[in-house]
């Protein structure tokens, strides 16, 4: 029998791929790899409506009848140990061995700690699977004050979702400003207003920050305050790319498993796909929902035809967060200009290359100039700030 393809990561990559794959017509041995037990599921509701309803049902990507007609060789929950590329083969934490005749890495990443003790305290809890949701929800049960340590979109929604419950919230962010490493300081701004609003603290450029236990309470003391006791502490400081099998295989990998425009590696028979790809044209990991679904999809094309066409999209990611949906195109890398549009349903923000072109762009409801903006960084139109910013000017005029 075949080898086949084995996919390692049961994620919204590892599910795209899966699902390409057969609609492409692969009729052959597919395997994945997993080390949860549950079918290919969203990770977005995890941290708004799976908070905030205990009748949430897992997000499924598809139906069961969807799933079972893939016909996957499942290995769950397993985990993939080591890689030899020589052999093609993967090792299992149970010590079986799959051979395979290509390899598709869609390992994500796991949340990052500040330490140890963060990681053995009970009351201290992270947030990237069902599991974690389950047990943030069950907590925040019981829960009056919360702290959220880390200021970028993960934090932000929890806070969001636990106010919402009635839950008194206090963000702590090293940094000067939130999510300062994927907007500018308009956006910022913007987000620590909508939070102030809504009654959660935010202390920014906190420091360093100390957790004690006394009696069973978390104690957080920054750099910049007191002391303050919280019932329980979700950390929110970004994730740590399994880069390990990659390793293992003697991959190319530069703060992340570098591939080309179609998902493939170093090594001609093994991809990589989701948050552990680096982006082939921006040269950095994306943690996103939607290019861990299309460029999985754009890789698993490749798999199967190697003219097919490679990945190039711009990087787009949305948080929501109380009444707001908030979407982001693009980076802000290379942008000098910086141009606000506000009106009482929306906010637009935009940064521009000294060639007035559209670098990145942030939207407070209002998704159809989003798509206004794809077609401006597809095209790299000019741009004229002064009709940007006035509100009287149509953006349809340019599309």
């Amino acid at each position: 029998m075949s080898a086949g393809i084995v996919i390692i990561g049961a994620g919204q990559a590892g599910g795209w791929a899966a699902k390409t794959l057969r609609a492409d017509g692969y009729n052959g041995k597919l395997t994945v790899v997993s080390d949860e037990p549950y079918d290919f599921y969203e990770r977005p509701p995890l941290s708004k409506s799976v908070l905030l309803d205990e009748q949430a049902p897992l997000s499924r990507l598809f139906s069961e009848e969807e799933v079972a007609a893939l016909d996957i060789d499942w290995y769950r929950p397993l985990r993939a140990e080591a890689i030899d590329a020589h052999q093609q083969t993967v090792t299992l934490n149970n010590g079986r061995q799959l051979h395979f005749e290509q390899l598709l890495l869609a390992t994500g990443g796991q949340p990052r700690l500040p330490d140890a003790h963060w990681a053995s305290h009970p009351h201290v809890m992270t947030l990237r699977s069902w599991d974690d949701a389950i047990r943030l929800r069950h907590n925040l049960l019981h829960c009056k004050k919360l702290a959220i340590v880390g200021g970028g979109w993960i934090g932000l929604e929890i806070a969001a979702s636990a106010r919402k419950l009635g839950i008194e919230v206090t963000v702590f962010e090293r940094q000067p400003a939130l999510c300062m490493r994927s907007v500018g300081s308009e956006v910022s701004q913007a987000l620590l207003e909508l939070h102030q609003q809504q009654g959660v603290t935010v202390h920014c450029d906190c420091g360093e920050l100390t957790l004690e236990d006394r009696q069973g309470t978390a104690w957080i003391t920054s750099g910049k305050s007191v002391a303050h006791s919280f019932d329980r502490v979700v950390v929110g400081i970004g994730v740590e790319l399994n880069l390990a099998l990659a390793h293992s295989a003697g991959l190319r990998v530069e703060h992340g498993i570098v591939v080309d425009g179609q998902g493939r590696t170093s090594h001609p028979a093994i991809f990589a796909a989701g948050d552990v790809a680096r982006h082939p044209k921006l040269g950095l990991c994306l943690q996103s929902w939607a290019y861990a679904q299309n460029q999985a999809i754009s890789t698993a094309h490749a798999m199967l035809d190697a003219t097919a066409a490679p990945y190039d999209e711009a990087a787009w990611l949305w948080s929501d967060q109380y009444d707001a949906n908030i979407q982001i195109l693009g980076i802000p890398n290379g942008g000098v200009h910086s141009v606000v549009r506000r009106t009482p349903q929306s906010s637009l923000f935009f940064t521009l290359n000294a060639e007035q072109q559209l670098v990145q762009m942030v939207a407070f409801n209002d998704a159809r100039a989003i798509k206004l903006g794809k077609r401006w960084l597809a095209s790299g139109r000019i741009l004229d700030p002064q009709q940007l910013a006035d509100v009287e000017f149509s953006l349809m005029a340019l599309k």
